[in-house]
């Protein structure tokens, strides 16, 4: 499986508005855009991604627009990317491959190994440095535990699935199964899946942090604590950019900043 970039260009998209005011100016709350491009790839489906999220999908190999949603904060710029992909694969998600800025930038995700040895009531706490290099275990980052197994029917083990139909000692019937997780990291046959916590966006720094998972009793494990992580905010959006001047001769054009912005 993989997804084809090199022949797309002229990739454009437009906000869709969802009214007009009484003094014509376009209203858009839906955050609605249709994206269009050019390709001369025959025979392919193609996806649109944005900022590094698969945004949707084309039903025919001729269909050159799709209409998606962006994000609804202002804060930073949005990546749109088109993608070229084999019809059987048209739902697969590649963001994993993808490059370039991602939807992230400006956080810090961190995955956690989900182990079937952890207990049912478990729960995991985050800690943070704040970008002093010392992480306080005194605050955790959330304001509630975070929950290692949210439904039951998720954890397998002893009298978790349907008793006496997988192996001894271990119900599996809930079990992710060989090569559906992270695999090698779970019991052999059986692997294990992952948790991710995303941090809000953060400023610009260097910031390492903590983890420790906590069971129904009180009893703590030992922290694990990441190396420094150095988080760069996601570059603000071009704002009351306007045409200053456009030369047909040279295809030179000058872009002017509003002062009041």
């Amino acid at each position: 499986m993989s997804c084809v970039r090199e022949v797309i260009d002229n990739v454009r998209a437009f906000p869709l508005p969802d009214g007009i005011t009484a003094d014509g100016c376009p209203v858009s709350m839906s955050r609605t855009a249709l994206v269009t491009w050019r390709s001369t790839l025959d025979d392919m489906l193609y996806q649109v991604y944005v900022n590094g999220r698969f945004g949707g999908v084309t039903i025919e190999a001729e269909q050159r627009q799709l209409v998606v949603h962006s994000p609804t904060s202002l804060l930073s710029p949005v990546q749109i990317e088109v993608v070229g992909v084999e019809p059987k694969d048209a739902c697969v998600d590649f963001r994993e491959t993808l490059d370039g800025p991602r939807t992230d930038a400006g956080r810090v995700t961190l995955r956690l190994l989900r182990s079937q040895m952890l207990p049912i009531a478990a729960t995991v706490s985050i800690y943070s440095d704040n970008g002093t290099g010392t992480i306080d275990y005194a605050n955790p980052v959330h304001a509630e535990p975070l929950p290692v197994w949210p439904t039951w029917q998720d954890k397998a083990g002893f009298g978790m699935a349907r008793f006496g139909m997988g192996d001894f000692g271990y119900d599996c019937a809930a079990s992710i199964g060989f090569g559906n997780g992270t695999f090698g990291h779970g019991q052999f046959g059986l692997d294990a899946d992952t948790l991710e916590w995303t941090s809000p966006v953060l400023p610009l720094g260097h910031y390492r942090f903590g983890v420790k998972v906590l069971d129904v009793h009180g009893n703590e494990s030992q922290a694990a604590e990441t190396a420094p992580l150095t988080v760069v905010p996601p570059a603000r959006p071009a704002v009351g950019l306007g045409i200053a001047s456009f030369d047909p001769t040279t295809g030179q054009l000058t872009l002017s900043i509003s002062d009041s912005v």
